[in-house]
């Protein structure tokens, strides 16, 4: 093959048309290789702290990655305004692949709290594939007297503002879900913000608070120590670690299928090969029972998939909570 190709450049360039060669070597080389990626080390920056859900996946694949292509591939957290910061980074990064963004569902929460924003979560990507996701759930002091989402918001409803529900933050995941929730359940409940995941627990066990939305890998000690007690996850199955917990939609609730995800992003303008090479050597790991049972014994769930649809997914989650937001009227603090 490539001795047939250099006779044809050779018979190209005694015709004079230097230029025309040039491009068929070039064309030829790229039929034999079309993705030579990577050749050095791949930096994927996780805009939060350590040990948070996206630096938990990234971590888990990064090594398996390496040994795959032979390269380092190197975590790197870049926290700050709710994953702004690092996620400005990777949007300003050269669409290479070489730097690439492994974030969570704040990547769609931020846009309607944030609204000038350094990047758009659009235009400025390309989306990979969703590599996990975690499943939520709704979380009430046990000695509420409710066991089911309909109790709920039957007791919310006769005592409209009177009860509690706290979150780790004002403007992040668990505060727009419970906000979502109200929206589509009518029951006015009350929002206490606290920094942190685990201020806001620590106050739901103690009782200050009646309910909380909670990721299941956080919430999951808790609830099987009977310290609080679950209403319903909000994914379309049954938790396999709470098969017993009924989803919202079993529920009556079928808008409340909410889920943390966990995805691969690439600069705008990263090449079609690039992304078909990462979102196929993503497939080939998250189809791995060794990577599936590292990201259960952290309550995720191993997704994959095609690029749009992680596309797809971003799309419907900005338009969500651009829509709870604004009818919640939440301002980012």
């Amino acid at each position: 093959m490539l001795r047939r190709r250099l006779r044809s450049t050779s018979r190209l360039l005694a015709q004079g048309s230097i230029a025309t060669a040039l491009a068929c070597w070039a064309a030829g080389l790229g039929a034999q290789n079309p993705v030579a990626y990577p050749q050095r080390n791949v930096q994927v920056v996780i805009p939060y702290t350590p040990g948070t859900g996206a630096d938990i996946v990234a971590r888990a694949l990064g090594p398996r990655l390496a040994e795959r292509w032979k390269v380092a591939v190197v975590a790197d957290n870049r926290p700050g305004a709710t994953g702004i910061i690092g996620t400005e980074y990777v949007a300003k990064a050269a669409p290479d692949g070489y730097v690439l963004l492994m974030t969570a569902t704040s990547f769609a929460t931020s846009p309607a709290l944030t609204p000038k924003l350094p990047f758009d979560p659009i235009r400025s990507f390309t989306p990979i594939v969703q590599v996990a996701a975690s499943e939520l759930t709704l979380v009430v002091h046990p000695q509420l007297p409710v066991k089911s989402m309909g109790e709920l918001i039957q007791l919310a409803k006769s005592r409209p503002g009177e009860l509690l529900y706290a979150s780790p933050g004002n403007g992040g995941p668990q505060h727009l879900t419970t906000e979502l929730i109200k929206l589509e359940t009518g029951i006015d409940i009350v929002h206490v913000p606290y920094k942190g995941a685990s201020g806001a627990t620590a106050d739901l066990i103690r009782g200050h608070v009646q309910a909380m939305v909670a990721a299941m890998q956080t919430i999951s000690p808790q609830v099987r120590s009977g310290k609080v007690r679950m209403l319903g996850v909000m994914s379309d199955k049954r938790a396999a670690a709470f098969p017993e917990v009924p989803t919202m939609k079993e529920q009556g609730l079928p808008k409340l299928v909410v889920q943390t995800w966990y995805g691969l992003f690439a600069p705008a303008g990263t090449p079609a090969a690039i992304t078909a090479k990462l979102n196929s050597e993503m497939n080939v790991l998250l189809g791995q029972v060794e990577v599936g049972e590292v990201l259960a014994r952290q309550d995720m769930i191993a997704v994959g998939g095609t690029p749009e649809h992680f596309a797809t997914l971003v799309s419907a989650d900005l338009a969500r909570w651009a829509r709870v937001v604004a009818a919640a009227n939440i301002k980012a603090d």
